[in-house]
C-alpha cells in the first residue's frame, strides 16, 4: 500500500478522467466497472440501483431512496446492497472539476464466495437492516479500488487480476463498518435475504398486480413482519417500491419509443390511464407529455451546445 488518501484519490481521478473521455457512463473491460463523467450539475435522474460499491473521485452527489437522503464525495463510498428504485443527483460538477465517479456492481454470490473462503464469522440477523449506506473510505479500501482501476492501463491483466482486485474490495468491505448488514444478503435465514428474494419478486413480475400474501410467503414471514421488514430494508412500503418501478419504466419507455402515454400504462401494469397520469406527474413534477417534451428539448440543448 503506498501513498495518502489525497494521493490515491488524485491518481484515481486523473485514471477516470483519462478513461472516460466525454460526459457519461461509461461500461469498462473490467466486468461490472462503471465509470461516470459529468461536466455539469444536471437535474435528477431516476433508476434502479443493482447492488453496487459506488465512489467518488471528484464532486459530490446525493441519492435519495424513498424519503431518506444519503449525500457522498470522496471521502465516503455509498453501498446498494439490493436493487433499489432510488433518485440520483450530482451536486457538484463543473468543466474545470468534472464530477468522476465509478461503479463496481457484485451479486449476492460474489459476497457468499468471499465470506466462504475469507471465513469471515457472521451470524445472520433476525432484523432487517437498510439495504442502502455510506461508509467512511480508508486507506486500505481505496488502496484496492485504485490497483482495480489500474488495470484498465493494461488490459492483457485484466482477466486474470480483476477477480482478484474485486474479492479483495469486497473482503475489505465485509470487515469494515457495515460488513455484517452487506454479509445478510448472502446468508440464507437472514431476513434480508428473504427480503431480497422478494423484491426479486416484485421486480421482475412489477407489472403484475401486487399480492402481498403471496411475498410474504416467499420471505417465509406472516404480513405483517414481512411489511415491517421490507421497510426497513427499502425505506418503502411494497406497493411503494412497485410503484417507482413501474413509473420509471414508464418513463424509459416513452423517452425510447415516443409510445403513446395511455399505452404505456397499461404496458407497466396501470388499469387507469388517469390514475398513472396523476401519479406520474407526483414523482416527475411533469405529466408524461409535458415531462417528454421537456426532456427532449434539454437533450437536444446538450447536443447542440
Amino acid at each position: 500500500m503506498s501513498g495518502s488518501i489525497s494521493e490515491q484519490q488524485d491518481e484515481l481521478t486523473k485514471l477516470i478522467e483519462r478513461h472516460s473521455g466525454e460526459d457519461g457512463g461509461y461500461e469498462t473491460a473490467i466486468p461490472s466497472l462503471i465509470l461516470i463523467r459529468l461536466s455539469n450539475v444536471i437535474e435528477p435522474v431516476y433508476r434502479v440501483y443493482k447492488p453496487a460499491l459506488c465512489f467518488i473521485a471528484q464532486g459530490m452527489k446525493e441519492v435519495l431512496l424513498a424519503q431518506e437522503l444519503f449525500e457522498y464525495g470522496p471521502t465516503n463510498y455509498l453501498i446498494s446492497s439490493m436493487n433499489l428504485p432510488v433518485i440520483g443527483h450530482v451536486i457538484k460538477a463543473s468543466p474545470d472539476a468534472p464530477y468522476l465517479s465509478l461503479k463496481l456492481e457484485f451479486t449476492q454470490n460474489q459476497i457468499l464466495e468471499v465470506l466462504q473462503d475469507s471465513q469471515i464469522q457472521i451470524t445472520p440477523q433476525e432484523n432487517a437492516k437498510r439495504a442502502m449506506f455510506v461508509g467512511q473510505m480508508d486507506l486500505s479500501i481505496l488502496d484496492a479500488i485504485l490497483r482495480l482501476a489500474r488495470l484498465l492501463d493494461s488490459p492483457k491483466d485484466i482477466p486474470f487480476l480483476a477477480p482478484i482486485y474485486t474479492k479483495e474490495i469486497l473482503y475489505k468491505l465485509l470487515q469494515g463498518q457495515y460488513g455484517v448488514t452487506l454479509a445478510q444478503i448472502a446468508m440464507e435465514g437472514s431476513s434480508t435475504y428473504r427480503i431480497r428474494e422478494a423484491i426479486e419478486q416484485i421486480i421482475n413480475h412489477s407489472d403484475e398486480p401486487l399480492r402481498i400474501e403471496e411475498l410474504a410467503e416467499i420471505a417465509s414471514m406472516g404480513v405483517s413482519t414481512f411489511h415491517r421488514h421490507f421497510k426497513e430494508v427499502t425505506a418503502m412500503s411494497p406497493i411503494q417500491f412497485q410503484k417507482h418501478l413501474r413509473l420509471q419504466e414508464a418513463r424509459r419507455l416513452l423517452l425510447s419509443e415516443s409510445a403513446d402515454a395511455a399505452d404505456v400504462a397499461f404496458r407497466v401494469g396501470y388499469e387507469s390511464a388517469s390514475q398513472f397520469s396523476r401519479e406520474y406527474s407526483r414523482m416527475f413534477g411533469f405529466p408524461p407529455r409535458e415531462d417528454m417534451k421537456r426532456l427532449r428539448a434539454k437533450y437536444e440543448q446538450r447536443i447542440h451546445a
